[in-house]
Protein backbone atom coordinates (compact mmCIF):
# COMPACT_ATOMS: atom_id res chain seq x y z
CA UNK A 1 0.00 0.00 0.00
CA UNK A 2 0.99 3.97 -0.40
CA UNK A 3 0.04 6.28 2.27
CA UNK A 4 -2.28 9.03 1.23
CA UNK A 5 -0.11 12.07 1.42
CA UNK A 6 -3.15 14.31 2.19
CA UNK A 7 -4.16 12.52 5.27
CA UNK A 8 -0.32 11.97 6.28
CA UNK A 9 -0.11 16.30 6.24
CA UNK A 10 -2.89 15.83 9.09
CA UNK A 11 -1.13 13.20 10.76
CA UNK A 12 1.98 15.27 11.03
CA UNK A 13 0.32 17.71 11.95
CA UNK A 14 -1.32 16.59 14.91
CA UNK A 15 1.44 14.12 15.82
CA UNK A 16 3.89 17.42 16.18
CA UNK A 17 1.10 19.48 18.42
CA UNK A 18 -0.31 16.30 20.18
CA UNK A 19 -3.64 18.36 19.84
CA UNK A 20 -5.80 17.70 17.28
CA UNK A 21 -7.81 21.85 18.20
CA UNK A 22 -4.78 23.30 16.65
CA UNK A 23 -3.31 21.00 13.81
CA UNK A 24 -7.01 21.72 12.30
CA UNK A 25 -6.59 24.98 13.14
CA UNK A 26 -3.51 25.32 10.79
CA UNK A 27 -4.48 23.67 8.27
CA UNK A 28 -7.63 25.39 7.96
CA UNK A 29 -10.32 22.15 8.42
CA UNK A 30 -12.60 20.75 11.19
CA UNK A 31 -11.36 19.12 14.00
CA UNK A 32 -14.18 16.55 12.89
CA UNK A 33 -12.49 16.20 9.38
CA UNK A 34 -8.62 15.73 10.62
CA UNK A 35 -9.74 13.08 13.49
CA UNK A 36 -11.48 11.27 10.32
CA UNK A 37 -8.49 11.46 8.49
CA UNK A 38 -6.44 10.21 11.27
CA UNK A 39 -8.76 7.28 11.54
CA UNK A 40 -8.40 6.30 7.82
CA UNK A 41 -5.16 6.42 7.63
CA UNK A 42 -4.91 3.89 11.22
CA UNK A 43 -7.24 1.81 9.12
CA UNK A 44 -5.13 2.02 6.46
CA UNK A 45 -2.10 0.71 8.43
CA UNK A 46 -3.71 -1.39 10.44
CA UNK A 47 -2.26 -0.23 13.46
CA UNK A 48 -2.79 2.12 16.15
CA UNK A 49 -0.86 6.13 15.87
CA UNK A 50 -2.54 7.53 18.58
CA UNK A 51 -3.45 6.69 21.95
CA UNK A 52 -6.45 8.89 23.17
CA UNK A 53 -7.19 9.37 26.86
CA UNK A 54 -10.10 11.82 27.29
CA UNK A 55 -8.36 15.21 25.06
CA UNK A 56 -5.12 14.32 25.60
CA UNK A 57 -3.35 12.57 22.99
CA UNK A 58 0.03 10.53 22.40
CA UNK A 59 2.08 9.11 20.02
CA UNK A 60 2.29 4.94 19.68
CA UNK A 61 5.63 3.49 18.98
CA UNK A 62 3.59 2.57 15.62
CA UNK A 63 3.14 6.51 15.31
CA UNK A 64 6.31 7.45 16.11
CA UNK A 65 7.85 5.80 13.31
CA UNK A 66 5.55 7.13 10.67
CA UNK A 67 6.16 10.75 11.80
CA UNK A 68 9.92 10.46 11.81
CA UNK A 69 9.87 9.00 8.05
CA UNK A 70 6.38 11.16 6.99
CA UNK A 71 7.79 14.40 7.08
CA UNK A 72 10.58 13.23 4.68
CA UNK A 73 7.85 11.64 2.35
CA UNK A 74 6.30 15.13 2.56
CA UNK A 75 9.41 17.10 1.89
CA UNK A 76 10.53 15.16 -0.88
CA UNK A 77 6.40 15.01 -2.72
CA UNK A 78 6.47 19.03 -2.33
CA UNK A 79 10.10 18.93 -3.87
CA UNK A 80 8.96 16.58 -6.54
CA UNK A 81 6.17 19.11 -7.84
CA UNK A 82 8.39 22.05 -7.36
CA UNK A 83 11.10 20.52 -10.16
CA UNK A 84 8.05 19.38 -12.30
CA UNK A 85 6.28 22.64 -12.46
CA UNK A 86 9.95 24.42 -13.11
CA UNK A 87 10.34 21.52 -16.21
CA UNK A 88 6.73 22.57 -17.86
CA UNK A 89 7.06 26.17 -17.52
CA UNK A 90 10.20 25.85 -19.03
CA UNK A 91 11.56 28.37 -16.62
CA UNK A 92 15.25 27.24 -16.30
CA UNK A 93 17.47 25.21 -14.16
CA UNK A 94 17.77 26.87 -11.12
CA UNK A 95 19.51 26.92 -7.78
CA UNK A 96 19.02 28.38 -4.83
CA UNK A 97 22.52 28.14 -1.85
CA UNK A 98 21.75 29.24 1.59
CA UNK A 99 25.12 29.30 3.66
CA UNK A 100 25.63 30.45 6.93
CA UNK A 101 28.27 33.33 7.87
CA UNK A 102 31.16 31.80 8.41
CA UNK A 103 31.13 30.81 4.54
CA UNK A 104 31.98 34.16 3.09
CA UNK A 105 30.69 35.36 -0.79
CA UNK A 106 33.77 34.56 -2.04
CA UNK A 107 34.13 31.45 -0.84
CA UNK A 108 30.65 30.78 -2.00
CA UNK A 109 30.90 31.60 -5.28
CA UNK A 110 34.58 29.33 -5.87
CA UNK A 111 32.31 26.20 -4.35
CA UNK A 112 29.74 27.20 -7.17
CA UNK A 113 32.46 26.95 -10.47
CA UNK A 114 31.44 23.41 -11.08
CA UNK A 115 28.16 24.50 -11.53
CA UNK A 116 28.95 28.03 -13.55
CA UNK A 117 31.12 25.77 -15.50
CA UNK A 118 29.52 22.86 -16.83
CA UNK A 119 26.47 24.61 -16.26
CA UNK A 120 26.85 28.14 -18.01
CA UNK A 121 23.02 28.59 -18.82
CA UNK A 122 21.98 27.64 -15.08
CA UNK A 123 21.16 30.82 -12.59
CA UNK A 124 21.82 30.72 -9.66
CA UNK A 125 21.38 32.92 -5.75
CA UNK A 126 23.18 32.80 -2.56
CA UNK A 127 21.95 33.89 0.41
CA UNK A 128 23.43 33.96 3.82
CA UNK A 129 21.31 32.41 6.45
CA UNK A 130 22.24 31.66 10.15
CA UNK A 131 22.04 28.43 10.80
CA UNK A 132 19.02 27.86 12.79
CA UNK A 133 17.46 28.83 9.20
CA UNK A 134 18.95 26.70 6.83
CA UNK A 135 16.90 23.14 7.26
CA UNK A 136 13.80 25.31 7.55
CA UNK A 137 14.59 26.71 4.45
CA UNK A 138 15.69 23.60 2.79
CA UNK A 139 12.32 21.72 3.95
CA UNK A 140 10.19 25.04 2.94
CA UNK A 141 11.76 24.89 -0.94
CA UNK A 142 13.49 28.20 0.04
CA UNK A 143 17.01 26.88 -0.95
CA UNK A 144 17.74 23.23 -2.88
CA UNK A 145 21.25 23.12 -0.84
CA UNK A 146 23.07 24.22 2.54
CA UNK A 147 26.09 25.22 2.81
CA UNK A 148 27.91 25.09 6.36
CA UNK A 149 31.02 24.75 8.69
CA UNK A 150 29.99 21.27 10.12
CA UNK A 151 30.15 17.53 10.03
CA UNK A 152 27.32 16.32 11.93
CA UNK A 153 23.98 15.59 10.31
CA UNK A 154 20.86 17.11 11.72
CA UNK A 155 17.56 15.50 11.22
CA UNK A 156 15.48 15.28 7.99
CA UNK A 157 18.11 15.87 5.87
CA UNK A 158 21.15 14.40 3.83
CA UNK A 159 24.55 15.66 4.17
CA UNK A 160 28.64 15.63 3.13
CA UNK A 161 31.21 17.13 3.93
CA UNK A 162 32.55 18.20 0.09
CA UNK A 163 35.36 20.57 0.46
CA UNK A 164 37.83 22.16 2.68
CA UNK A 165 39.54 25.44 2.82
CA UNK A 166 42.55 26.69 4.09
CA UNK A 167 42.59 28.83 7.11
CA UNK A 168 44.27 31.88 8.01
CA UNK A 169 44.19 34.19 10.93
CA UNK A 170 42.86 38.35 10.83
CA UNK A 171 44.28 41.13 13.42
CA UNK A 172 43.90 44.52 14.02
CA UNK A 173 46.70 46.68 12.19
CA UNK A 174 47.83 47.56 15.63
CA UNK A 175 48.24 44.08 16.79
CA UNK A 176 52.27 42.87 17.30
CA UNK A 177 51.97 40.60 14.76
CA UNK A 178 50.38 43.08 12.08
CA UNK A 179 53.41 43.00 10.19
CA UNK A 180 54.63 39.06 9.97
CA UNK A 181 53.57 37.18 6.76
CA UNK A 182 53.00 34.18 8.53
CA UNK A 183 52.48 32.92 11.89
CA UNK A 184 53.11 29.68 13.91
CA UNK A 185 49.37 28.92 16.05
CA UNK A 186 50.86 28.63 19.17
CA UNK A 187 52.41 32.09 19.13
CA UNK A 188 48.89 33.05 19.86
CA UNK A 189 48.48 31.05 22.68
CA UNK A 190 48.42 34.68 25.03
CA UNK A 191 45.44 35.98 22.81
CA UNK A 192 41.82 36.21 23.01
CA UNK A 193 40.15 34.06 20.01
CA UNK A 194 37.23 35.96 18.57
CA UNK A 195 34.40 33.51 17.22
CA UNK A 196 31.38 33.86 16.13
CA UNK A 197 28.63 31.84 18.65
CA UNK A 198 29.50 30.45 21.86
CA UNK A 199 31.61 27.68 22.56
CA UNK A 200 29.23 24.18 22.86
CA UNK A 201 26.54 25.48 20.99
CA UNK A 202 28.80 25.76 17.33
CA UNK A 203 30.61 23.17 15.61
CA UNK A 204 32.49 25.82 13.98
CA UNK A 205 33.35 27.45 17.46
CA UNK A 206 34.78 24.19 18.92
CA UNK A 207 36.19 23.03 15.12
CA UNK A 208 38.52 26.59 15.53
CA UNK A 209 39.12 26.10 19.68
CA UNK A 210 40.23 22.26 19.03
CA UNK A 211 42.94 24.02 16.45
CA UNK A 212 44.25 25.92 19.36
CA UNK A 213 44.16 22.72 21.54
CA UNK A 214 46.27 20.74 18.63
CA UNK A 215 48.77 24.10 18.43
CA UNK A 216 49.25 23.40 22.97
CA UNK A 217 47.03 25.98 24.56
CA UNK A 218 43.13 26.37 26.00
CA UNK A 219 42.59 29.92 24.10
CA UNK A 220 40.71 32.48 25.71
CA UNK A 221 37.46 33.40 23.93
CA UNK A 222 35.24 36.53 23.13
CA UNK A 223 31.77 36.20 20.86
CA UNK A 224 31.77 38.53 18.28
CA UNK A 225 28.73 41.15 18.63
CA UNK A 226 28.21 42.02 15.73
CA UNK A 227 26.59 39.14 13.21
CA UNK A 228 26.16 39.21 9.60
CA UNK A 229 29.45 40.98 8.71
CA UNK A 230 32.58 40.34 7.01
CA UNK A 231 34.56 37.83 9.40
CA UNK A 232 37.87 40.22 8.57
CA UNK A 233 35.75 42.76 10.49
CA UNK A 234 35.46 40.78 14.02
CA UNK A 235 38.89 42.06 15.36
CA UNK A 236 38.30 45.69 14.50
CA UNK A 237 39.43 47.54 17.49
CA UNK A 238 40.15 44.61 19.56
CA UNK A 239 43.48 42.31 20.59
CA UNK A 240 42.08 39.75 19.49
CA UNK A 241 42.22 37.08 16.71
CA UNK A 242 40.17 35.24 14.30
CA UNK A 243 40.12 32.32 11.76
CA UNK A 244 39.35 33.29 8.50
CA UNK A 245 39.51 32.19 5.09
CA UNK A 246 40.30 35.38 2.97
CA UNK A 247 43.51 35.89 1.32
CA UNK A 248 46.52 37.46 3.47
CA UNK A 249 46.34 41.02 3.39
CA UNK A 250 44.84 44.65 4.52
CA UNK A 251 40.80 44.61 4.91
CA UNK A 252 38.52 47.25 6.04
CA UNK A 253 40.32 50.78 4.95
CA UNK A 254 43.40 48.76 6.79
CA UNK A 255 42.18 48.36 10.01
CA UNK A 256 42.31 44.31 9.75
CA UNK A 257 45.01 42.20 8.30
CA UNK A 258 45.08 38.64 6.93
CA UNK A 259 48.48 36.16 8.02
CA UNK A 260 49.38 33.00 6.45
CA UNK A 261 49.64 30.27 9.44
CA UNK A 262 52.32 27.92 9.13
CA UNK A 263 51.37 24.04 8.61
CA UNK A 264 48.41 25.51 6.77
CA UNK A 265 44.51 24.35 8.98
CA UNK A 266 41.86 23.36 6.37
CA UNK A 267 38.19 23.95 7.62
CA UNK A 268 35.63 21.44 6.59
CA UNK A 269 32.52 22.49 4.12
CA UNK A 270 29.50 20.84 4.78
CA UNK A 271 26.33 20.53 2.47
CA UNK A 272 23.42 19.76 3.34
CA UNK A 273 19.94 18.79 1.18
CA UNK A 274 16.51 17.20 1.36
CA UNK A 275 17.13 13.02 1.22
CA UNK A 276 14.86 11.18 -1.36
CA UNK A 277 15.17 14.46 -4.10
CA UNK A 278 16.93 15.09 -7.40
CA UNK A 279 18.78 18.13 -8.55
CA UNK A 280 21.28 17.92 -11.53
CA UNK A 281 22.84 20.82 -10.65
CA UNK A 282 23.26 20.24 -6.85
CA UNK A 283 25.10 16.70 -8.34
CA UNK A 284 27.07 19.05 -9.95
CA UNK A 285 27.86 20.99 -7.48
CA UNK A 286 29.10 18.10 -5.13
CA UNK A 287 31.43 16.13 -7.46
CA UNK A 288 31.45 18.04 -11.01
CA UNK A 289 29.30 15.44 -12.76
CA UNK A 290 26.79 16.35 -15.67
CA UNK A 291 25.49 13.30 -16.56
Amino acid sequence: MYPDLYRLRQFVAVAERLNITRAAEELHLTQQAVSSAIKNLEREMGVALLERAGRRISLTPAGAELLSGARLLLDASRSLVRTTRAVGRRTGEHLVVGHTPALTSDEVFDLISPVRQKCPDASITARQMFPGELVPALRAGDIAVALRRGATTPKDVAAAVFAYTPLRVVVAVTHRYAERSSIALHELAEDCLMLWGPPGESFYAEFLMSLCRRAGFEPAVAVNRIQGTSPTSAVVDTDCFAFVTAEPGFYHKRQTVVIAVEDEPMAPVQAMWLPHTVSRLRKVLLDGDVQ
